[in-house]
């Protein structure tokens, strides 16, 4: 039975640096998609630039605006043309979210000593 308890014990182990490594490389990612969206947004008044965030909650990051017109920049009306600002900076950094991930994966795996 001790080698079950040593097992139990190594899992949660490493499941603990993986939700913090994770969390940490998602962090920094979802910045980088951040701050990509405030160079390219347009700016009138500087507020929608200022309302762009980005959040990581166990394994999802979130990035958007809280600017109420946010979602009419991005995809236009009938009236306005499209200005997307969101979209491309996601975009641009999608291809990094695997060796991301994987990055993350590694490094908890150090930190468990496997």
């Amino acid at each position: 039975m001790q080698g079950v308890e040593e097992f139990k014990a190594a899992i949660q182990q490493l499941n603990a640096a993986l939700q913090r490594e994770v969390h940490s490389y998602l962090a920094n990612w979802a910045e980088a998609i951040k701050a990509e969206a405030q160079k390219i947004v347009p700016i009138r008044t500087g507020y929608l630039q200022s309302t762009i965030y980005s959040t990581v909650k166990q394994w999802v990051a979130e990035i958007g605006a809280d600017a109420t017109y946010a979602l009419f920049v991005e995809f236009g009306t009938r009236y306005m043309q499209a200005h997307p600002f969101l979209q491309p900076a996601i975009q641009a950094h999608l291809p990094d979210l695997e060796s991301v991930i994987i990055s993350a994966i590694e490094q908890a795996k150090v930190e468990v000593g496997l």
